[in-house]
């Protein structure tokens, strides 16, 4: 029996139990993935003061994030296909995140819809929005959101065009997978996930297929979906999404000051630092690297949270004391999900809220909301 203690344990397992296109996908960045490499190896470049002789006792990671009261300041960040990563995958990872007292964010393309995860679980989650060319479309997705009490809308900004993943591109990849040679001898040595897959009806993005006239099945969807990002994104469109939707609104893509702060003028409730995971701009700095400057340009005027390369606690109270509010995990918890389901996301959960708990002790704190630049050690 393989004992989990760490994110990289999941990790392991997770690439022996999922089919190969749906691991490279999870593990891969744009072109040659060196803002993806980065995202991760920058955090280690930054070190933290040990302190001793304090009082570490009574500790609570408990904190808010858009108000909301959360068990430790991580939300599940959205991400596209966990349907594939295990069958029914947003729900059980929804269904963690409410056991644990996390937020889940929940993709436009995800496999599970929007009313499935919400007819599986009993507390608001958060919907992640792509604009889409189709703004009837957009429309009815807004509102589909809203229906199922959705508590915050998560816009991502930084999908105008995708980024050129090579993997994706070698491995074929498709929700649901193509029936090739390849693709069926590898599925063919992952049973776990392959009876999984048998025993649900949700394998393609349950989002779109029955919710576009002229979207009906899997060829129809890579036509329609080739053609619906917009080029044209602008501000004016995040004004028109904003007054559509109406509740708390989250900008996420932001790596520049200005960006940040047109941010904030549009009225958006919280922003996100991120690239991406690096699958977008290759060559972009990794999203810690660009925290705190968008920290200077807007100081208190709005929540800045944090994505990419967290897998360890000490991942999480190095963004906070750079002065992130929140963090966003995706890896870390996709690897729990095609690992062991549910029981996994709360494991990457439970290893990182240990890790943070500990990490905070060892720098002499006892409550979250206290972690500041001060932890960190300067030459």
């Amino acid at each position: 029996m393989t004992v989990i203690t760490c994110i990289e344990d999941l990790h392991q397992l997770y690439v022996q139990r999922v089919p190969r296109m749906f691991a490279d996908y999870t593990d891969s960045g744009s072109w040659t993935e060196i803002t993806y490499r980065e995202n991760s190896t920058a955090f280690e470049k930054i070190k933290l003061r040990q302190r001793v002789l304090v009082d570490m006792s009574g500790r609570s990671l408990n904190s808010k994030m858009l108000g909301q009261d959360v068990a430790m300041p991580v939300a599940l960040a959205p991400v596209g296909s966990t349907g594939m990563q295990h069958a029914d995958g947003e729900i059980l990872a929804a269904r963690a995140a409410e056991k644990f007292a996390v937020p889940y964010c929940l993709s436009t393309m995800s496999v599970c819809s929007i009313e499935d995860v919400a007819d599986n679980t009993e507390k608001p989650f958060w919907f992640q929005l792509y604009v889409m060319r189709d703004r009837k479309f957009m429309e009815r997705l807004i509102d589909r959101a809203k229906a199922a009490n959705c508590s915050a809308l998560v816009l991502t900004v930084d999908l105008q065009i995708v980024g050129q993943r090579h993997k994706d591109l070698k491995n074929g990849l498709s929700t649901p997978p193509k029936p090739t040679i390849k693709s069926l001898l590898n599925i063919a040595t992952k049973p776990r996930w392959a009876f999984g897959m048998l025993g649900t009806k949700r394998r393609t993005f349950g989002n779109i297929v029955g919710h576009i006239d002229s979207v009906e099945n899997v060829i129809e969807l890579s036509k329609w979906i080739d053609t619906q990002f917009d080029q044209t994104l602008s501000w004016d469109d995040v004004k028109w999404i904003k007054e559509r939707w109406g509740g708390k609104l989250i900008i996420k893509g932001l790596m520049d000051p200005e960006d940040a702060r047109l941010a904030v003028k549009s009225g958006a409730d919280a922003l996100i630092v991120s690239n991406h995971g690096g699958r977008q701009l290759d060559g972009a700095p990794a999203s810690i690297h660009a925290l705190p400057a968008i920290i200077d340009a807007v100081g208190t005027d709005i929540e800045v949270w944090m994505d990419g390369g967290i897998r360890t606690g000490q991942d999480i109270i190095k963004a906070l004391a750079l002065g992130a509010k929140g963090t966003m995990v995706g890896r870390a918890y996709i690897y729990g999900l095609g690992a062991m389901g549910e029981a996994g996301v709360r494991k990457s959960l439970s290893i990182l809220r240990d890790e943070l708990d500990l990490t905070m002790a060892f720098c002499g704190l006892r409550d979250i909301n206290n972690v500041d630049q001060k932890i960190l050690w300067k030459r």
